[in-house]
């Protein structure tokens, strides 16, 4: 009896202990790095949690027992891991980052985070590592290794430019941070530049139609750029970069934890260049002398159940000029020595509040101000742009329908002192609506609805459908086919640099109507695992792009004139782009594109190219560590087509067509230091220059104010040919450019980062 009543006791006792509930609690990291936001699910219970900011988590009222807890987190690897519970717990688990950028989530396509896999769109990613291979101090140089994308350079003297994507001009690509687009025509000129690279975490580009989400500008693709975690970012980064030519780049980032749940990034970029070049003897600089600086800053509040909460602000103030040799600040606006000298200012707020509700709802906001003084020649340009741009988003989920619903608003004031405003300010207003249906018509077959209505004040209704098809040959081999509209507002006085440099006189023929555009892209991407551990990745395209009511400039009706007007006719950009990526197991990578295109004007059933257009581009980077040595190269480089330039007349002696040309660049990185690398080569190791076989580049530098005897008809102030003072009739003209001014040139820098 005694035996059968301790045997109950025990089986009692026993039955107490498992039935009683436990606490499972640790923390997620990743190389010591912590990982907010990871999500981890007991598989046996079902049950879920996500990591809070500090990269920890708890379960609790868990039964003993054994389980399997499944742990992810974007941009790294999922794992699994079992474990056994029969008491109170601590666990650390630890991520391995996610090196496999098809597996990387990306944002941009679908204005929601998702695998890059299974993105309909196909989004082109460039991380902060691909842009250390040729270091710049700024976003916008650092795009010439992207495939497709070239900077263009918009006049020889100040340097403004704008980003071409597969031809199309720079007006036509959005360019947006952490998603948001603040940056407006203004800054697409001017300031795109003050961006530190220290807090770019990567870039993602899409190329092609993106409007019926991003509203009307977004025609011919969309460059976001993603600025680093608050979380992950280093605790200190630094960046110090000098060149031969004497230009001098600062970067500097570091963030800090002032309540226990709010962080805050800073990064700050100085550039300094005030080295006054003319090796070409014009008597004018060949490189603008530029004094920048821009403080950016990120906030990131914790929040219940981990909703999102950041706020970032960015100031940018620019100096920069080019003219005659013996300029100075005296002579700004006056006609005794030429210069372009543009002062800029701006200010930028963005933020995004995810809603306190079930439901995944989203509000995202931003304002900019723009404000710019510049002098070219006498030639007066004073603007102020102000943006103010709101967005509500719900993602939500209804069996195989992806379903996101948008509405937003923008409104955009603007004044200058040029015809564009002369009677009053411009004010726009334009809200808009957009849904999107991502459907998933079998386990490899997904098709994408999207549908956008804006209102423009200025000119009404504004619909831009979206339609994109997928098919997942299997895992690493996938087909996508997406098409759409555009819808485009011009405003020449912000966007043409042309309009407002040199002697000639604007002239806006008619009263210009709104660009549309009918827009298809067809992408093949696919994955190779060699057995011996080489990865090679395919990915190609074709475009085109299919435009009325297409704004341009006539620059030789009249030389001395240049004359807007809607195109009589219709204008085409279609072509061929591939990228080739490829990972060799001793160590050596290779990544290389090259894009085939055709950009032209349709008028009267007769086709001419595009100015300032390459025909076809290629790019690559070759990169190579030696580890005995904690060394690594990077070879990288472009090559462009010719381009038809713009030539001032008949007897203009330039080169109408710019030859084949090539930047190319070498790079030696040491990364023996703890926390430092020291790094140093040789840019444009070919020496190329535009001045190649042309007799000159800027038209008439010797009279930049068209005012010498003899040169020009003292009745209608057109150029004549006069042998002793004007051989070609010309007038002076700084828009004949296609390629940086520096030569081959050396850097050296140091980067230090401590986690």
């Amino acid at each position: 009896m005694k035996k059968i009543l301790l045997a109950v006791a025990f089986c009692l006792l026993l039955t107490n202990v498992l039935a009683q509930d436990f606490i499972l609690k640790g923390k997620v990291e990743s190389n010591g790095v912590v990982v907010p936001k990871a999500s981890l699910r007991l598989i046996e219970l079902q049950r879920s949690t996500q990591t809070d900011i500090d990269g920890e988590f708890g379960f609790v009222a868990l039964k003993a027992g054994k389980y399997q807890i499944r742990i992810t987190a974007i941009g790294y690897q999922s794992q699994v891991n079992k474990i056994d519970i029969s008491s109170d717990t601590v666990l650390a688990f630890n991520l391995i980052e996610q090196k496999e950028d098809l597996r990387e989530v990306v944002i941009t396509g679908t204005q929601k985070e998702v695998n890059r896999l299974e993105s309909p769109v196909p989004v082109e990613i460039y991380t902060a590592k691909f842009f250390q291979k040729n270091p710049t101090p700024s976003i916008f140089d650092a795009l010439q290794n992207i495939n497709g994308v070239r900077p263009q350079l918009n006049c020889n003297i100040c340097n403004t430019g704008d980003i071409h994507i597969n031809g199309l001009e720079g007006p036509y690509t959005m360019v947006m941070i952490d998603g948001m687009p603040i940056v407006s025509s203004l800054s697409t000129v001017y300031g795109l530049s003050g961006i530190p690279n220290s807090l770019v975490e990567r870039v993602e580009v899409v190329k092609g139609p993106a409007s019926s989400l991003y509203g009307s500008e977004a025609v011919g693709g969309l460059i976001n750029i993603i600025t680093k975690d608050v979380s992950k970012a280093p605790s200190l980064s630094a960046d110090f970069m000098t060149t031969s030519y004497l230009e001098h780049n600062l970067d500097l980032g570091f963030k800090a934890k002032i309540h226990p749940k709010v962080n805050v990034l800073t990064g700050l970029n100085y550039f300094k260049y005030g080295n006054k070049v003319d090796y070409n003897h014009d008597n004018f600089t060949d490189v603008t002398l530029q004094d920048r600086i821009s403080v950016f800053q990120k906030w990131n509040f914790s929040r219940k159940e981990n909703r999102l909460f950041s706020l970032a602000g960015r100031f940018l103030y620019e100096d920069r000029w080019g003219g005659e040799m013996n300029w100075s600040k005296q002579f700004r606006g006056g006609d005794e020595v030429y210069g372009e000298s543009i002062y800029t200012k701006r200010f930028e707020v963005l933020g995004n509040y995810q809603l306190p509700i079930k439901e995944k709802m989203f509000f995202a906001f931003s304002l900019t101000n723009h404000n710019q003084d510049s002098r070219y020649g006498t030639t007066s340009y004073i603007a102020q742009q102000n943006i103010a741009f709101s967005q509500l988003t719900w993602d939500k989920k209804i069996n195989n329908h992806d379903l996101l619903f948008g509405a937003a608003f923008r409104y955009t004031f603007y004044d200058d002192n040029t015809p564009a405003t002369f009677s009053q300010p411009e004010n726009t207003y334009l809200p808009g609506l957009f849904v999107q249906d991502e459907i998933k018509l079998a386990q490899k077959h997904s098709v994408l609805l999207g549908m956008r209505y804006d209102y423009n004040s200025n000119h009404g209704n504004i619909f831009t459908p979206r339609f994109a098809y997928k098919i997942n040959f299997d895992e690493m081999s996938i087909l996508r086919l997406n098409a759409g509209t555009g819808f485009r507002v011009v405003n020449i006085f912000t966007e043409d640099h042309a309009a407002l440099t040199g002697a000639r006189d604007v002239i806006i023929k008619n009263d210009l109507k709104p660009e549309k555009t009918y827009n298809v892209n067809l992408n093949y991407l696919k994955k190779l695992y060699a057995d011996n551990g080489n990865i090679f990745t395919f990915d190609v395209s074709a475009f085109y792009t299919h435009f009325t009511n297409r704004i341009v400039a006539d620059y030789e009706t009249n030389t001395n004139q240049i004359i807007y007007d809607n195109l009589d006719g219709y204008a085409v950009s279609k072509g061929l782009t591939g990228n080739l990526d490829v990972s060799l197991n001793f160590g050596l990578k290779l990544n290389a594109g090259i894009t085939l295109q055709d950009v032209g004007l349709v008028e009267d059933n007769v086709k001419t190219q595009q100015i300032l257009t390459e025909k076809w581009m290629g790019t690559w980077s070759v990169s190579y560590l030696i580890n005995k040595l904690n060394l690594g190269i990077d070879y990288t480089g472009n090559i462009y087509g010719p381009m038809r330039l713009p030539l001032l007349n008949e007897f203009d002696p330039r080169q109408p067509n710019s030859p084949v040309w090539s930047l190319q660049n070498i790079q030696f990185t040491y990364r023996g230091f703890k926390n430092l690398e020291v790094y140093g080569g040789v840019k444009n190791i070919l020496n190329f220059k535009p001045t190649r076989n042309n007799p000159f580049i800027i038209a008439r530098a010797n009279d930049p104010f068209d005012r010498e005897p003899g040169s020009f008809n003292p009745v209608t102030g057109e150029p004549v040919v006069n042998p002793a003072t004007n051989p070609y009739g010309l007038t002076f003209d700084p828009s004949y450019v296609y390629a940086p001014n520096q030569g081959i040139r050396g850097f050296f820098g140091l980067r230090y980062n401590l986690r």
